[in-house]
């Protein structure tokens, strides 16, 4: 009984299983090969795609830029200015009002208050929709206004370039009347106000 549980003298005889696991580590490592030799064929194949769908998309945009500047050279000084009309629409419906309002009364003292302001025009620069405006202030210190302006052009959102100024007077109190030329670009993040406020604001452009 004992010399039959004495494995050494029964050495493993069975040599067919080795090479049935190496037969079977091959298989796995040639089918991992060909996986793998498959997904970078993909992945040429759609990097070889979009190669050419931006080529396409290149050529397609060259070609309606040059289709717009033949556009351009035909269009008659009425109708480029009916279509530069309908960019400052566009801008104008993008623009912030409600914003500016506020950022106006942040840099204007309180000896200063504003007394219109008209909008000349609102264009885009860039990735940015600005303004410029004429804006008329009231005032009987002279040295607050000159704080405002510095103010304004310190703050990034405004330049501010002074016109004029009208000395006016009433039965109780004289005061100046000062108007500027203001180019205002508004801060990155706002959002735009409502169309309701673009109409009010964008009709008459003096308030």
């Amino acid at each position: 009984m004992i010399t039959k549980l004495n494995l050494s003298t029964h050495p493993f005889r069975n040599r067919v299983l080795p090479y049935l696991t190496a037969a079977l580590l091959l298989v796995v490592s040639a089918l991992a090969g060909v996986y793998c030799l498959a997904t970078l064929r993909d992945n040429s194949n759609k990097n070889d795609l979009l190669v050419t769908a931006i080529k396409e998309r290149e050529t397609e945009i060259s070609r309606l830029k040059g289709e717009g500047e033949k556009v351009q050279q035909l269009l008659t000084p009425d109708q480029k200015a009916l279509l530069n009309a309908s960019h400052r629409l566009v801008a104008n419906k993008t623009f912030g009002w409600s914003r500016l309002f506020a950022d106006l009364e942040s840099v204007m003292p309180t000896s200063v208050s504003a007394s219109r302001i008209g909008v000349e025009n609102i264009y885009q620069d860039g990735d940015r929709v600005k303004a410029e405006l004429e804006f008329a202030v009231l005032s009987r210190d002279y040295a607050s206004v000159m704080s405002m302006i510095e103010r304004m052009n310190n703050s990034g959102l405004f330049r501010a370039e002074l016109r004029g100024q009208d000395l006016e007077k009433n039965e109780r109190v004289t005061f100046t009347e000062y108007t500027f030329r203001l180019i205002y670009t508004p801060a990155y993040g706002y959002a735009a106000a409502p169309s309701s406020d673009v109409a009010m604001n964008g009709q008459g452009g003096g308030q």
